[in-house]
């Protein structure tokens, strides 16, 4: 039953996205930032980045012609206060704290990042991500991973928004917010997205091998018996290289003995003959 209640949700999910494409529906007020389809994004969320969708077609509706705009992207560990929390200030201005300002958002949202707004009109071909020459700009269009910059908290000249990783096995919420450049005001934003943990370190002993589990005694016993199969072959191996050398010791030392029967055989003949003179 809750297969079938997911699998209606995404595939609603979708429809909305496809008539936004077609230009049919765009209301940015009801819709709010969603984890990425698992299908485009494998193992999301991980220890330290979560993908989200891009906001395409989230924010037609307030666009305005000859103006220029860009979308902000705010962050924040989840807690009771994150769905009341501002992200604008009293003259509608965009908070320009950061990840270091609200201890990677535990003390309030900061901006991760900025980005221009999704083109409703061309959005990308889902069909070229089998595509391996086009699946990479084809991701780069439609996500966006937050916590993949692991280099702007140690860079003191980086521009712009800094997207450091995410805490491991912390919850988060995401809002993305329709900016007016020239104006620097705020002119639509989303709700805040549904919380999204990133995941947690496994346990070394909760970790399955094959064939099967293996504890920590069945580790040691594992270890006993190689050391002791090794102990084995290198007596073995010791056995086969004495009886391989032994015979040549052996001849050796019978040439000696015979050599040394030779030579003192002459000397016993000259005696006696020394005698019989």
């Amino acid at each position: 039953m809750w297969d079938s209640l997911q699998y209606l949700n995404m595939q609603g999910h979708w429809a909305v996205l496809t008539l936004c494409w077609l230009g049919q529906l765009c209301v940015a007020l009801n819709l709010r930032p969603q984890i990425a389809n698992p299908k485009l994004a494998t193992s999301n969320p991980t220890l330290t980045t979560i993908a989200l969708e891009k906001p395409f077609c989230m924010f037609d509706d307030s666009l305005s012609p000859g103006s220029s705009y860009e979308v902000y992207l705010y962050a924040m560990a989840d807690s009771e206060s994150t769905v009341s929390s501002a992200v604008t200030d009293n003259s509608s201005k965009p908070l320009n704290t950061t990840f270091q300002d609200t201890n990677g958002g535990q003390l309030g949202p900061y901006r991760a990042a900025l980005f221009n707004v999704p083109n409703c009109a061309s959005p990308p071909m889902l069909a070229d991500v089998v595509n391996v020459k086009k699946v990479s700009d084809v991701l780069k269009q439609y996500l966006f991973r937050v916590g993949d910059d692991v280099t702007c908290l140690y860079d003191p000249n980086f521009p712009g928004a800094c997207n450091p990783p995410l805490a491991q096995d912390t919850t988060y919420r995401f809002k993305y917010l329709l900016v007016d450049v020239n104006a620097g005001v705020v002119k639509d934003q989303t709700l805040w997205s549904d919380p999204m943990k990133t995941r947690r370190v496994k346990q070394s002993s909760t970790i399955d091998t094959w064939p099967g589990r293996r504890s920590g005694g069945m580790i040691v016993i594992t270890s006993i018996l190689s050391t002791l199969m090794f102990i084995l072959v290198a007596g073995f191996l010791a056995s086969l290289y004495f009886i391989v050398m032994a015979p040549e010791e052996a001849v050796t030392e019978t040439r000696h003995e015979s050599r040394t029967t030779e030579q003192g055989a002459p000397r016993s003949r000259g005696n006696s003959e020394v005698g019989n003179q």
